[in-house]
């Protein structure tokens, strides 16, 4: 696990190795952001690791502290012992140009490597992997609309394995309302924030990463557990937000693949709240969508289909297995890395 602690991250490492272990020949890290440079699975080598510093002031929640798991596993193992970065942003490296662009100057952003990046791939692959392999009368899944809802939260549209948009953009601050971090802002703010209020880079840093989505709106608590049954005002203004800002984005995907052939919801949020799943998929009978009201209910943490059987639109609750994934990638690298050796 991840942790600004160096110190124990080392340690857990140590422990974690010896009580598993006495050889390790492969490590995996699941890298949040490659920019455009980091586009698949790579092993990790002096650019590799430059890239990661580089990327830090667009995922700082995460980049810095792979990074120093990096050099830790380097200090444990020895520099022999082969790391392997998977990068979340991988699964979107090929977005259409009309989804992965801003409207700003095609010269700055150029100059500066601003386009959507779009991230949770792993999860978003991970959740269209096990859906193709349920249903491979569709060709390559069909058309997907895949929700990855937890403390970060993510939509993503796909079409017969391609994704064609998702909202997570530039950094993971875009798109849904998260535990602590905003969604979708207005850009204007930032600016009036700087001038009325005298914020410094890094106090708007600060509130857009830890101290907005459902904590600031809620000023209780970040875990969608706290707040569901809460009866003040402000929670359960959290929680409709929350669900309300998911709606739109289905709404928007739907008209992006022209409907869709299964919705799947996954991640810690995702896969064990039947209220959130209700909210979000309310009153879209219309297009064809409907929610088995009592399989919804009584799935409970597990997988499984939750729609009725009228429903031309399949809805499923999936298990998110970001860990195979990363596994089976970082195999395929070391296998190519030992034909190359010979």
């Amino acid at each position: 696990a991840y942790t600004r602690d160096t110190n124990r991250q080392a340690e857990q490492l140590h422990r974690f190795i010896s009580s598993h272990t006495d050889r390790v020949d492969l490590v995996v890290h699941r890298l949040v952001h490659g920019g455009d440079r980091v586009t698949g699975p790579a092993i990790v080598d002096d650019r590799v690791e430059s890239d990661i510093e580089r990327l830090a002031l667009q995922a700082p929640l995460h980049n810095p502290a792979v990074a120093a798991l990096i050099r830790t596993c380097r200090d444990e193992l020895g520099k022999k012992t082969v790391q392997v970065v998977v990068p979340d942003t991988g699964f979107y490296a090929d977005l259409p140009e009309v989804a992965s662009n801003y409207a700003l100057p095609g010269e700055l952003c150029e100059q500066y490597q601003i386009r959507r990046y779009g991230f949770h791939g792993l999860a978003h692959q991970a959740m269209l992997q096990s859906w193709q392999e349920s249903r491979p009368d569709l060709g390559n899944g069909g058309r997907v609309i895949s929700l990855q809802l937890g403390a970060g939260c993510s939509v993503t549209a796909i079409n017969r394995g391609i994704p064609v948009d998702t909202s997570m953009g530039f950094t993971p601050l875009e798109g849904l309302v998260m535990a602590t971090r905003c969604g979708d802002v207005d850009a204007g703010i930032l600016l009036y924030l700087q001038r009325e209020a005298g914020y410094s880079i890094e106090n708007l840093e600060h509130l857009l990463n830890h101290e907005s989505g459902l904590l600031g709106l809620s000023g209780k608590s970040a875990d969608m557990r706290n707040l569901l049954g809460c009866e003040e005002p402000a929670a359960k203004l959290a929680v409709d937000m929350y669900c309300y800002r998911a709606r739109k984005y289905v709404g928007a995907y739907l008209s992006v693949l022209g409907g869709a052939d299964v919705i799947l919801f996954g991640g810690g949020v995702g896969q064990n709240s039947a209220f959130v799943r209700t909210q979000i998929l309310a009153g879209m009978e219309w297009l064809g969508i409907e929610l088995d009201h009592e399989k919804n209910a009584a799935i409970d943490g597990n997988e499984g289909r939750i729609s009725t059987l009228e429903s031309h639109t399949e809805i499923r609750v999936i298990s998110v297995n970001e860990s195979a994934l990363m596994a089976r990638e970082a195999a395929q690298v070391m296998a190519q890395l030992l034909k190359a050796n010979g």
